[in-house]
C-alpha cells in the first residue's frame, strides 16, 4: 500500500517496486485514501509520506499512528524530507515497536538500501534513519543551544514583539543580517516551512521553554 501525494514519485516507486518483485495493491495521494484503501485491502505493508493533502504538514503520518493503534502488528515505513521528531516518537512506539521504519527521502535514491529497508520492516523488523536517531536524541537537550550568542540575541528580541526592522534598529546591522539570522534560528531549531504554521511564533515558544 502507497501513499504519496507526488504523481511523478508514486509512480516512480511503484515501478521500483515492480521491478523488485513487490505488488503494490493500491496507490493513493492523500492520507484519508490511505486509511480507506487499508480497510479496503489489508496490505501487507504501509508505505507513506508525511507530508499530504490538505495541509500538507503531518497527516500521512498522524494516518500511520491511527493505523497502528488499530492493527499494532501492521508494518509502516514512513518517507519524509524532514524528521518530525513528535509523530516519529509515537510512531515507533506503535504496537509493540516492531514492524515499523522511518526514512528520509534521500534514502529512497539509494534504490538496495530503500529496498532493504522496507522488506526488513515488512518482516517485523524496525529500521530507523541515522538522521531521524539523532534529531529523537538531540531533542532532550535544549533546543536554543545550538544558536550562536548573535542568534540567541535576534531571537530574545523576536520574543519581546520586535520587527525586523526594530531588532536590526537596536543591534546596529541591517534587515537583511536579521533576516538570515532569523532563516538559521529557524533551521537550527527544526522549523521548516510548512503551511497554515507561523514558524516566528512556534520559535518563541521554544525560546520561552528553553
Amino acid at each position: 500500500m502507497l501513499a504519496e501525494d507526488s504523481v511523478l514519485l508514486r509512480e516512480g516507486l511503484i515501478g521500483l517496486l515492480g521491478r523488485y518483485r513487490h505488488e503494490v495493491v493500491a496507490a493513493v495521494g492523500d492520507a484519508e485514501a490511505l486509511v480507506v484503501a487499508v480497510e479496503e485491502h489489508a496490505p501487507d505493508i504501509v508505505v507513506t509520506d508525511v507530508r499530504m493533502p490538505p495541509r500538507f504538514q503531518d497527516e500521512g503520518l498522524h494516518a500511520a499512528v491511527r493505523l497502528r493503534e488499530k492493527r499494532p502488528t501492521l508494518p509502516v515505513l514512513v518517507l519524509s524530507q524532514y524528521v518530525q521528531r513528535t509523530y516519529a516518537s509515537e510512531l515507533l512506539d506503535s504496537g509493540d515497536g516492531s514492524g515499523v521504519g522511518y526514512l528520509l527521502k534521500d534514502r529512497v535514491g539509494q534504490v538496495e538500501e530503500f529496498v532493504d529497508a522496507l522488506c526488513q520492516v515488512a518482516g517485523g523488523g524496525t529500521v530507523v534513519d541515522p538522521e531521524v536517531v539523532r534529531q529523537l536524541l538531540r531533542r532532550r537537550r535544549d533546543p536554543l543551544e545550538r544558536l550562536t550568542p548573535r542568534e540567541r540575541e535576534v531571537l530574545a528580541l523576536i520574543a519581546a514583539g520586535r520587527s525586523n526592522s526594530a531588532i536590526a534598529r537596536e543591534l546596529v546591522v541591517s534587515e537583511a543580517a536579521v533576516g538570515k539570522h532569523i532563516g538559521s534560528i529557524l533551521t537550527k531549531l527544526d522549523l521548516p516551512p510548512a503551511v497554515e504554521t507561523h514558524r516566528r511564533v512556534l520559535a518563541v515558544l521554544s525560546y520561552l521553554r528553553a
